[in-house]
């Protein structure tokens, strides 16, 4: 079992951005995703130094966000009792795609091999 730590406030993937260099079109992250994950990679890299693991792998992730600033004390209340769960944007899978794609070559050859999260 591999156990990483990635402090800070976690990003969700982006939506890919498109430019057009003549007649072709380039996809790429948004600088903000693509900043975190160079982040979560770096700090993978100092936690982890083994080779990528093979085959079909489960995954695990808890992510911890900062409560919402609106909201009555009620609310926020709830929130830090866990009475009350985000249920806005963003969405957790674009939170767990970012980390797997930041891990990949890192922990896992590619994230194809995750079959169970």
């Amino acid at each position: 079992m591999i156990k990483l730590v990635i402090d800070g406030e976690p990003v969700a993937q982006g939506r890919p951005k498109f430019t057009t260099r003549g007649k072709f079109v380039k996809a790429y992250d948004p600088a903000k995703s693509r900043n975190y994950k160079k982040y979560v990679a770096s700090v993978a890299r100092l936690q982890y130094q083994k080779s990528p693991l093979t085959g079909a792998i489960a995954v695990s992730c808890i992510f911890y966000r900062g409560i919402q600033k609106n909201g009555s004390k009620a609310v926020k209340f709830a929130k830090l009792q866990h009475i009350t769960r985000p249920t806005v944007k963003p969405d957790i899978d674009n939170y767990f795609k970012c980390v797997t794609d930041a891990l990949k070559g890192i922990c896992w050859v590619d994230d194809n091999q995750i079959v169970d999260v």
